[in-house]
């Protein structure tokens, strides 16, 4: 017994082993016949796992503002972060800070869902049709490798400087992170699966519904949390075309006027926007994948 159970503690008790065997069974059994005193020890695991991922931001921001109390940072470099909030005040105030917001989130979810809604439909068509992966697969993988600065200058002959280039850079950027993970999940699902929904009389759109998509639902979704990361980064480039609105706007003008704190105010809203969109995906993921033993295992802690 002595070597499957571990030891305590390695400091010798006054008490007798049947009286620490005791108390111990004593505390389980209070716990297991408690209900509260029971959900107080599963808290407090899960507890520090919520905080655990805040600690060192938290101590980076403290060091940063620290260092900058004292001197070490010049605030023309790298102003404090109380500079970067009252910078965030005084553009609420004037309404500037909510405007820019809601105008980036307008067209990252317009172009995220334009753009994934695309590679879905192409994802699944390049997939289950050797025809369509022949046809299609080589000019979309081209099409991928054009870096998004490239196409601007195409964008403002074709469209001007109105939304449209913005938009359609963003939905560029989602399409192919989702295009791809969706052909290839559906590629890889294992034709033992297939054959064994086949033997079980089901049909093509069956086999569809019932095994291929399941089967590659953790990569679509995984493409979906990348592409989102993809949009917000393109979106940077979409907003440098003469816009006058929206974060990327809030960085350019700032740029002009030397505005170091205001710079750094964009940087971290693109970076609590892009945190709060994966925090969603990964949300619906885990309702999505309940019955897949490995995201089980994440959503029971």
């Amino acid at each position: 017994m002595s070597a499957v159970l571990p030891r305590l503690s390695a400091e010798p008790s006054s008490a007798p082993p049947a009286v620490v065997a005791a108390s111990h069974v004593t505390v389980i059994a209070d716990a297991a016949h408690d209900p509260k005193q029971g959900a107080s020890l599963r808290r407090a695991p899960s507890r520090w796992r919520l905080l655990l991922p805040w600690l060192l931001p938290v101590v980076l921001v403290a060091l940063w503002q620290y260092f900058s109390a004292i001197g070490r940072l010049p605030a023309g470099i790298l102003p404090a972060p109380s500079e970067v909030l009252r910078a965030a005040w005084v553009l609420a105030e004037r309404g500037e800070l909510q405007r820019d917001i809601l105008v980036s989130l307008r067209r990252v979810a317009i172009g995220f869902l334009t753009g994934a809604a695309t590679g879905l439909v192409l994802g699944f068509l390049v997939g289950l049709s050797s025809l369509a992966h022949g046809l299609l697969d080589r000019s979309l993988q081209m099409v991928r490798t054009i870096p998004h600065l490239a196409l601007v200058p195409l964008m403002i002959l074709w469209f001007g400087i109105g939304e449209e280039p913005r938009v359609l850079l963003v939905a560029m950027g989602s399409l192919f992170p989702v295009y791809i993970n969706t052909m290839s999940g559906i590629r890889g699902v294992d034709p033992k699966l297939i054959e064994l929904g086949r033997s079980y009389g089901l049909g093509p759109f069956g086999l569809i519904a019932g095994v291929v998509l399941p089967g590659a639902l953790p990569p679509i979704l995984t493409g979906i949390r990348y592409a989102l990361g993809v949009a917000w980064l393109t979106l940077v480039v979409g907003e440098t075309i003469a816009s006058r609105d929206g974060i990327g706007y809030m960085v350019q003008n700032a740029r002009e006027l030397l505005r170091t704190d205001v710079i750094l105010l964009a940087i971290v809203l693109y970076a609590i926007a892009g945190w709060l969109a994966d925090s969603l995906t990964r949300a619906i993921e885990r309702r999505l994948l309940r019955w897949h033993p490995n995201y089980a295992k994440g959503a029971a802690r």
